[in-house]
Parts: C-alpha cells; structure tokens; sequence
C-alpha cells in the first residue's frame, strides 16, 4: 500500500475527516471528532507509515509476527502501533486495522455518540 492508497482507504471511512492539526505534514484522520488515524507526508527513514488505535492484546501478537508493525510514537505504547506501508504487512492486513482502529475509537464513545455515529450514511 502506497500512501495515496492509505488515504484513499481512510478516508473513505463512514463519517470521516482528515486534517493537519499539528503541523503542514503530519495528516491526521478522526471520526466523530476522534483520531484513529495519523501519517506524514514525508518518509522517515525512507519508509511511510500510518500510526493506528489498537486493542493493547492485539498489538502484542502483531508487533511479534510483523517486522513492519511497532509501537507507535507520541502515543501510547499499546494502544497505538506504527504500521510501515510497503513492509512485510499485507494491504488487506493494513484495511483490517484501519477499521479496526476505527472500532476501537467507536467503542470509547458515550453511547449517544455511539448511536449517531451508526446512524450516518456511509461514505
């Protein structure tokens, strides 16, 4: 997956907004106001990467079978992992953790906010 492709895919996300709160290169995804996703826009180490919201079991067990998984940074160690783009991670793999970054941040929503997010249209 190349870094166009990721933003295609997350941005395609039901409800989602991107927009560089930080600084001009980092690009950063949320739904309903929350981040599930962020990326820069130039390489580090010649390599892209997505940094994605985690279930803390399930970054353990993919930081041990993926070299291009690792624990994110600026974030909070399990709860956020950096996903090399054009690494040993397949694409598919990549889709599935950005939905699943997505759920987890749904998850953590007050239950109202839960409900309207169910309630908009997909994108």
């Amino acid at each position: 997956m190349n870094i166009e492709e990721l933003r295609n895919c997350c941005i395609s996300v039901k409800g989602a907004s991107e927009s560089f709160p930080f600084d001009k290169t980092t690009l950063v995804f949320k739904v309903m106001g929350k981040m599930f996703a962020y990326t820069g826009l130039e390489p580090k180490d010649g390599q892209f990467r997505v940094d994605l919201k985690c279930d803390p079991e399930k970054s353990c067990e993919l930081r041990e079978k993926y070299h291009g998984i690792r624990r994110g940074t600026h974030t909070r160690e399990l709860m956020w992992n950096a996903v090399y783009l054009e690494s040993d991670v397949p694409d598919s793999l990549i889709r599935e953790l950005i939905a699943h970054s997505v759920e987890e941040v749904i998850r953590k929503l007050p239950k109202t906010k839960r409900e309207e997010y169910g309630k908009l249209s997909p994108s």
